[in-house]
């Protein structure tokens, strides 16, 4: 299987396993500034070239051998499973993506059709019941992942733990795990151990936010959009993802980690 949804810089100065709607675009531009001295020229993940890729089959084998040698510092990061749904919610679902088409085709109809989803017309703009349509779009996202049923869990909602046991399972250890929410502290402490061709100054790193603007903003606080049952299915889908990256499960408007992350606990549940 190898090791899906890892990108490496080209110099091998440094190992990143990908998590969807996780700054990813951003840790993906810095990794390309540190090889090159500057960003890519659009988003990041249509690069094929200047940086390794899973998904690029040149960029395979060495990623494999850096990967089972230890060679680099290898890293990955999380955030909260709560802002992170509505974030998948109102980017994919809500939102018109980059083509001006809607996400995955006839996904969006699909949900209007069977769960009764709104999402504010066809462009997205009308006004609509941000919450009553959130909330049936986590019984879908239990019913993918749970059943995969009406289809396979997309990478944007299927758990984070999921994500990072492909890398553990085929043989990789992760030197570190940093939170979204603490981005500048993780993301330096990553630098600091990897031996860069060009240096990065974080404070003048702009964040490449991909997503933002596609769909409707926010129009209620995290934990308006969590009743009880919306929260019990959350606990059943990233149960695991609140336990291991610690985030505040019985709080959804609390967003910051509640202790750190045991990267020996990470490592012996994810490689079962």
């Amino acid at each position: 299987m190898g090791f899906p949804g890892t990108w490496m810089t080209t110099s091998e100065s440094m190992v990143y396993r990908v998590v969807p709607k996780c700054a990813c675009s951003t840790i993906g531009q810095i990794m390309y500034y540190s090889d090159h001295g500057q960003f890519y020229d659009g988003d990041i993940h249509d690069a094929t070239s200047g940086l390794h890729k899973w998904a690029q089959e040149d960029s395979q084998p060495l990623i494999t051998a850096n990967v089972k040698a230890g060679t680099s510092p290898t890293f990955t990061c999380v955030r909260n499973p709560y802002t992170r749904v509505l974030s998948s919610f109102f980017d994919k679902i809500c939102g018109v993506q980059r083509n001006g088409k809607r996400y995955r085709g006839n996904l969006v109809p699909l949900l209007v059709q069977k769960y009764g989803i709104d999402v504010g017309g066809p462009d997205g703009t009308g006004d609509f019941d941000q919450i009553a349509s959130f909330r049936r779009f986590m019984l879908f996202v239990r019913d993918t992942i749970r059943w995969r049923k009406p289809m396979e869990p997309d990478i944007h909602w299927s758990a984070m733990s999921g994500h990072l046991a492909t890398f553990v399972v085929n043989g990789g250890r992760y030197d570190r795990i940093f939170w979204t929410e603490d981005f500048n502290a993780g993301m330096q402490a990553v630098l600091d151990g990897a031996e860069t061709p060009h240096p990065v100054d974080l404070s003048a790193i702009p964040r490449f936010n991909e997503s933002e603007g596609h769909g409707p903003k926010r129009a209620h606080p995290v934990e308006d959009y969590f009743d009880d049952l919306t929260m019990h299915l959350m606990y059943e889908v990233y149960k695991r993802d609140f336990r291991l990256f610690r985030y505040d499960f019985e709080n959804p408007a609390n967003k910051m980690p509640t202790g750190e992350i045991d990267l020996d606990e990470v490592h012996a549940k994810l490689g079962d």
